[in-house]
């Protein structure tokens, strides 16, 4: 269950191409990085091989776990969402969009994996956040970005230098201390 509250990624790239994402027409002349209207539940499959998320719509959630299922997961998305993009905001944190991945158990719907971490969401420092192109970060587009620029994501994947993994932990540490206001332990 993706929820996306800024135009970043994937959506940014819909967007550039048909002025929509998944489905929702957006307003014209919206930049990469820009907040949305409102946040958009963009729901999506995994894939049966390989190792990226499909999209899906709303109709197709319902059509696959009943519309009360698929209604629900929206509502518990959003809020979600919306608690957590509040609270980060007053840390000066914005979380552009994230990923919540939910189950059932004994029929009953449950969070599944880890939430709202850099690992599942874009985290912005809000003082650096700047509309018209890619977004400094606190999350693992740092990786993403490192491995664009150096595999054809061809055969294995390189190892990733001591540099990039080191510069992604303070990434992540520093997230971590703005968002809990306490030092990490390590």
């Amino acid at each position: 269950c993706i929820v996306r509250g800024y135009l970043a990624g994937s959506g940014w790239k819909e967007y550039e191409a048909t002025g929509q994402v998944d489905g929702f027409a957006l307003p014209e002349g919206l930049r990469e990085g820009d907040r949305l209207p409102e946040p958009l539940f963009t729901p999506s499959t995994k894939a049966e091989v390989g190792s990226h998320d499909l999209e899906e719509s709303f109709e197709q959630l319902s059509a696959a776990i009943g519309a009360e299922n698929a209604a629900d997961l929206r509502k518990l998305s959003l809020e979600l969402y919306t608690r957590a993009r509040d609270y980060a905001a007053e840390r000066g944190i914005i979380i552009a969009d994230t990923k919540f991945e939910f189950g059932f158990v004994d029929g009953s719907i449950v969070l599944a994996d880890e939430a709202l971490t850099p690992d599942s969401s874009r985290f912005w420092p809000a003082d650096g956040w700047a509309p018209g192109g890619a977004q400094p970060s606190f999350d693992k587009q740092y990786v993403r970005d490192w491995l664009l620029a150096n595999w054809d994501f061809t055969g294995r994947p390189p190892r990733l230098p001591k540099e990039v993994i080191a510069r992604t932990r303070e990434k992540y540490v520093a997230a971590y201390e703005q968002l809990t206001g306490r030092p990490f332990a390590w």
